[in-house]
C-alpha cells in the first residue's frame, strides 16, 4: 500500500464521518469517542441488547471489544456481530486481554466464528484467539508480532478477517499478505485507550476505504500509518502521558497528507 492511499482513505474519513458502533470496554469510552471525533468520524456507544444489533445493521462501521465484558454487554456484542454480518457491515473484533481470564476468552471465540471484517490485538491476544497460547499478562503482551504472525494468518484463512498485530512495529495480516507499519511512540502505551481506541478507528477506515474503493487489508494498513503519525507528533509535542494524550487528539485532528510520508510501509 502506499501513503497516496492512506491519503485518499483519510481525506474520506474527513469528508464522510462514517457513524461508527463502539461495543467498547468502561475504561476507555471517553477517548475512544473523542479519538474518532478528532479524526472526523462520528461515535455512538450503543451496547445495550436490543440496541446493539438494529444500530451495527445501520452503521457505517462496528467495533466490537470485550474489555469489560458484563452480562449485558457480551449478548450486545453478540447481537451487533449477527447483525453487522447480516447486513454487511463491516466490523472489528479487539478481544482485549483474552487467554487467562474465562468469560472474555469463551466471548471472543464465539465472535470471531461470526468472521469479523479485522481482529486488532498484541501478539498474546492474537495467539491465544487463534488457540495456540495462554494470553498475556493482562492486557499487556508478553510475545513478540513476528511470533504472532503463523497465528495471524490462522485467523485470517480460518475466518476471512485481515488481522493486525500492535506493537513497536504493527503486523497486518490477510490470508495472502503482510504488511508492517512502523513509527508510532510508545507514549500510547503509557495512555489507557491508546490500543483500543486504534480498534474503533480500523472500523471507521473500513468504512471509509468501501466508499473510497480500497480494500479491506489496505484500509486497515491506512489507518495504522495515521495513527503512528499522529503519534509520532504528539510525542514530539508532549513532556509525558499527561500532556500526549491532548497531543495526540490534536495531532489526528490536524494531521496532513504530508505528515504520512514520515512513517515506513512496508
Amino acid at each position: 500500500m502506499s501513503h497516496a492511499t492512506a491519503r485518499t482513505v483519510l481525506d474520506q474519513v474527513r469528508a464522510a464521518a462514517p457513524l461508527v458502533g463502539c461495543i467498547t470496554n468502561s475504561v476507555v469510552t471517553n477517548f475512544t469517542a473523542n479519538v474518532l471525533l478528532a479524526l472526523g468520524a462520528a461515535p455512538a456507544m450503543v451496547d445495550i441488547i436490543g440496541e446493539a444489533g438494529p444500530f451495527a445493521a445501520a452503521a457505517d462501521g462496528q467495533l466490537i471489544n470485550v474489555g469489560t465484558p458484563g452480562p449485558e454487554q457480551r449478548g450486545a456484542s453478540m447481537d451487533a456481530a449477527v447483525a453487522a454480518g447480516r447486513a454487511g457491515t463491516p466490523w472489528v473484533l479487539d478481544p482485549v486481554a483474552i487467554g487467562r481470564l474465562i468469560q472474555r476468552t469463551a466471548l471472543a471465540h464465539q465472535l470471531v466464528k461470526r468472521r469479523p471484517t479485522a481482529v486488532r490485538g498484541n501478539a498474546s491476544e492474537i495467539i491465544a484467539l487463534a488457540g495456540l497460547g495462554p494470553g498475556g499478562r493482562g492486557v499487556e503482551s508478553s510475545d513478540e508480532v513476528e511470533s504472532a504472525l503463523g497465528a495471524a494468518r490462522s485467523i485470517a484463512e480460518r475466518f476471512g478477517s485481515v488481522v493486525a498485530v500492535s506493537g513497536p512495529t504493527d503486523a497486518i495480516v490477510s490470508a495472502d499478505r503482510v504488511a508492517r507499519v512502523g513509527g508510532g511512540s510508545a507514549m500510547l502505551t503509557l495512555v489507557t485507550g491508546g490500543g483500543c481506541a486504534l480498534g474503533a478507528v480500523i472500523a471507521a477506515f473500513l468504512a471509509a476505504g468501501r466508499a473510497a474503493g480500497v480494500d479491506a487489508f489496505d484500509s486497515v494498513v491506512a489507518c495504522h500509518a495515521v495513527y503512528s503519525a499522529a503519534a509520532e507528533i504528539a510525542a514530539e509535542n508532549s513532556s509525558g502521558p499527561g500532556s500526549f494524550q491532548p497531543a495526540f487528539l490534536d495531532a489526528l485532528h490536524g494531521l496532513s497528507g504530508a505528515d504520512l510520508d514520515r512513517i515506513a510501509l512496508s
